[in-house]
């Protein structure tokens, strides 16, 4: 197995970390948000091809991966040049431009939330989930919700955390325990507020144990936390950001639509209007969205796109 990314990100340093080959390539995707970042494209895309040529000409795999977003495009984009199979994953109901163009050539396109399938017509799609680091275990919330999980991803997100801290002396009235990822970002709140019944944090590389602890979970509609509170079978209260096209809006979309979570728009989300929210909740409703939750979870998301891989290669 070879993993190819992005030069100068983070997989320099943990792929080596974790006992695996890695391919660097200087590559660089679209910006929605700043186009004028996007001046130098034409030159970084060929540059990014040519070295994704090298790397499958010397390696030589029977299937390619592209685990979504611009970084697989090289080594994808050889793969279709050089007759290899390759399979593609989409994290996002949306799928990114990096899906969308390599979608029609692709043996398999795994997906992670209802509704991928209905963009990709005449592709095939599997929904995999997003493969998960070990220990999320399904498990049955307390109706009405003891501890409540909020976090706004691997970043933070300035406005739930404001959020937050301006309703905790309320959320800490109600729940036995409020559990906060605030990001780095949130560090100085975090030692601003801290109070009993709060347990506040910038970081945690043990998500599964904070989501064995909580009943609800409160964030944004990244699909990393959203595949890990729906492995656990956690009902969501979502707050999508707007971001990137709006993708998240979509995710949240398609969570409220399956009827395992609540959304507030983001524009809308104050401490007042989320103890509101909250104080609303449809508990009667709570059990079956903590059961459509474990419905669209995917503990089992690895082997199942090894599985494809498997299929596809025919090894």
């Amino acid at each position: 197995m070879l993993l190819v990314g992005r030069a100068g990100g983070p997989e320099e340093r943990v792929v080596p970390a974790a006992g695996f080959e890695l391919e660097a390539i200087r590559i660089r995707g679209v910006d929605r948000d700043a186009p004028w970042k996007n001046l130098a494209l034409p030159v970084v895309l060929p540059m990014g091809l040519r070295a994704g040529l090298r790397v499958v000409d010397r390696f030589k795999p029977d299937v390619v991966l592209g685990m979504g977003g611009y970084v697989m495009a090289p080594a994808v984009a050889a793969a279709r040049i050089r007759h290899i199979p390759y399979v593609l994953h989409e994290k996002d109901v949306r799928p990114g431009l990096a899906t969308r163009t390599f979608a029609r050539g692709a043996a398999v396109v795994c997906t992670t939330l209802p509704g991928t399938e209905l963009r990709l017509k005449g592709v095939r799609t599997v929904q995999t989930g997003v493969p998960l680091r070990d220990g999320f275990v399904l498990r049955t919330p307390h109706v009405p919700p003891r501890r409540i999980l909020v976090t706004g991803g691997s970043q933070g997100a300035r406005r739930l955390n404001e959020a937050v801290w301006s309703a905790l002396g309320g959320l800490t009235e109600r729940y036995e325990e409020v559990i906060h990822v605030a990001g780095a970002q949130g560090a100085a709140g975090v030692e601003a507020n801290r109070r009993e019944r709060y347990t506040g944090m910038t970081f945690t590389d043990d998500m599964p144990a904070l989501m064995a602890r909580a009943d609800l979970v409160i964030s944004r509609a990244g699909v990393g936390t959203i595949a890990e509170a729906t492995a656990v079978g956690l009902p969501m209260l979502l707050v999508p950001g707007t971001f990137g096209g709006g993708h998240q809006i979509e995710n949240a979309t398609a969570l409220v639509r399956a009827g395992a979570a609540i959304q507030i728009p983001d524009e809308e989300l104050t401490g007042r209007q989320l103890i509101t929210v909250l104080d609303g909740f449809p508990y009667e409703h709570f059990r079956p969205m903590a059961e459509a939750s474990a419905r669209i979870g995917r503990r089992d998301a690895a082997e199942r796109v090894l599985d494809v891989l498997h299929q596809v290669s025919g090894k």
